[in-house]
């Protein structure tokens, strides 16, 4: 089953590396990882996602939370949170699917290359992809996984 971990972190070198170490030592997979700076530029907020059952996630968040950069980890996958991931499209203009995309998703367009943008959970940007093969998109990025808990709990040094 699929778990999103989220935690901060010291902005500092090295940091990162430490983390996915942790994962890579014990034989985990990081399915996505998205990194960026809070606003404490002293932290930055990781979210990932692993497969696993409760019993792995719950070990790797308690080694996560020994680890000298970790401030504070959470499950997200424990509570209701929701779930986004962006993806960024590219189609050739004389192959982009028009009826697949309203006009806001467009990012950029020429006589050659059509870009668009797309925010939904990671099942629906699998099924839109699964939707498109057949326009032979030319390009797919996709930012991983964030998430955010939908009850009062923070992932955050200021509560």
């Amino acid at each position: 089953m699929k778990r999103v971990i989220a935690l901060l972190m010291e902005n500092q070198p090295g940091a990162l590396s430490r983390v996915v170490g942790l994962f890579s030592q014990r034989g985990y997979n990081i399915e996505t990882l998205v990194v960026a700076p809070t606003t404490d530029p002293t932290l930055s907020r990781l979210t990932m996602s692993t497969e696993g059952d409760e019993n792995v996630v719950e070990q790797i968040t308690k080694q996560l939370d020994k680890l000298i950069d970790v401030v504070m980890v959470t499950n997200l996958s424990g509570s209701e949170f929701v779930e986004r991931e962006l993806m960024l499209i590219k189609f050739k203009s004389d192959s982009f699917p028009r009826n697949t995309f309203e006009e806001s998703n467009i990012v950029s367009k020429n006589d050659e290359i059509t870009n668009v943008q797309v925010v939904g959970t990671s099942s629906e940007l699998d099924k839109l992809i699964t939707e498109i093969e057949g326009n032979n998109p030319v390009e797919i990025v996709r930012s991983g996984s964030l998430g955010i808990s939908s009850d009062k709990t923070s992932l955050s040094t200021e509560n």
